[in-house]
């Protein structure tokens, strides 16, 4: 009963943290797994993959030196488990990388696509939804680093005009934190339909903040914390107009080199994933009752922008965690911010472009990031002891519910 009731209250506890024209469905291939649990850098064991043979795992020269596994270790037959099966119902593949000084676990589950049937790639980039906020809370604490930002300043100082006469004065350090009171831009309609058939359209960050601005505030800032994009929409406004470059090039600059990622970028308006990447999916349902698997790959993104539109790897990912909570991309005083939630509002889990979330005592800072046919997360304690970031190849990666295939993925990562 221990283990199911562990198990319940962690599935509750992340679902209200992460949850985020049809064509013939084909049949589902044959699933196709890789794990490898790594003892040291430069040594990687290969477990025999489930249906369609083994793929070998290539070296990750950034992973920590781990040492023997103990106790604490990741519990490789249960991350093993979780990803078993793929592809199926609810994703198509999953990719997965467990780290951090407690020791390290790598695994791929699924297919490229669901035409060939061909294994997923395991280094595959694909959209990591609104892990976009992470670097772009980095950008913004670097420029206050540099003394050209004022958290505590208001957005009017450095974007005129841009919020009307009915908004109070928001700060900068509201937008990081979700506190303030900008209400949701528009986009192209609610239902997965609607904005499908927009896939290829363009809606520009500018009518995203005016559509938002022209219906009012929709709390005092500071009073509420609301999770929002237009609250980074805005930021990437500030840090052009701060800068006099654009959002990406300054991401790259002051966040992406330093990290060291090397498969990261920010695609514009461009709808296709540059570079090696497996295909996604949405689950529809049908008229006459089944259901149909779209290719939801292409896709313009330019409508998220600094909120979302970043497109990565696994193994950028991580070692963007790596850098940050070390303190080698935002100095010191200002990396507080992203470990430090609101005072005095209730329920308030947000920081400066993370989310505090504690399992069994053990703090986690994480972010997640939906987009279609791709659902991401990324955590890891403040001491890095452990680290996950999975992309699944959700079905319905924008559902209400936690997807089945990144809930056991938690379970078995998260102890």
């Amino acid at each position: 009963m221990r283990a199911r009731s562990r198990s319940s209250a962690l599935t509750a506890c992340l679902v209200l943290v992460l949850a985020a024209g049809p064509l013939a469905a084909p049949a589902l291939a044959a699933p196709v797994t890789t794990a490898a649990p790594i003892a040291t850098v430069g040594t990687a064991a290969t477990a025999p993959a489930a249906g369609r043979g083994t793929v070998s795992p290539g070296t990750d020269t950034d992973a920590p030196d781990t040492g023997a596994p103990d106790a604490d270790a990741p519990d490789a037959g249960a991350l093993r488990a979780a990803i078993a099966g793929l592809p199926d119902a609810d994703a198509t593949a999953a990719l997965v990388r467990v780290g951090g000084s407690d020791g390290a676990w790598r695994g791929s589950a699924g297919v490229h696509d669901l035409a060939s049937g061909r294994a997923a790639d395991p280094d595959a980039r694909f959209r990591a939804g609104s892990t976009t906020k992470v670097v772009t809370a980095a950008v913004v604490l670097r420029l206050a680093a540099e003394g050209r930002i004022d958290l505590s300043a208001p957005v009017r100082r450095y974007l005129p005009g841009l919020l009307g006469d009915a908004f109070e004065p928001v700060t900068v350090r509201q937008l990081l934190n979700h506190t303030s009171g900008i209400p949701a831009g528009d986009g192209f309609g609610d239902s997965f339909e609607e904005q499908y058939a927009h896939r290829y359209d363009i809606l520009t960050p500018r009518q995203v903040v005016a559509s938002a601005v022209a219906k009012g505030p929709e709390f005092r800032p500071g009073e509420r914390q609301h999770y929002l994009n237009v609250n980074y929409t805005v930021l990437g406004l500030l840090v052009e107009r701060v800068t006099g470059r654009a959002y990406a090039d300054e991401a790259a600059r002051l966040v992406l080199r330093p990290a060291g990622l090397r498969d990261t970028y920010f695609p514009g308006t461009d709808p296709r994933i540059r570079g090696p990447h497996n295909h996604g999916y949405q689950a529809v349902r049908k008229a006459d009752g089944t259901t149909a698997f779209v290719d939801v790959t292409e896709w313009n993104q330019a409508d998220r922008w600094a909120a979302g539109d970043m497109i990565s790897t696994t193994a950028d990912l991580e070692r963007l965690l790596r850098a940050l909570f070390t303190g080698r991309i935002v100095p010191g005083p200002q990396l507080r911010e992203m470990f430090t939630v609101p005072a005095g509002i209730d329920g308030a889990t947000y920081s400066a472009g993370l989310q505090r979330f504690v399992h069994e005592g053990r703090v986690y800072w994480l972010k997640s990031g939906a987009r279609y046919g791709y659902s991401t997360v990324i955590a890891a304690t403040r001491d890095l002891s452990r680290t996950l970031v999975h992309c699944v190849g959700a079905t319905d990666a924008k559902g209400e519910s936690m997807n089945p295939v990144a809930q056991r993925i938690a379970l078995a990562a998260l102890k």
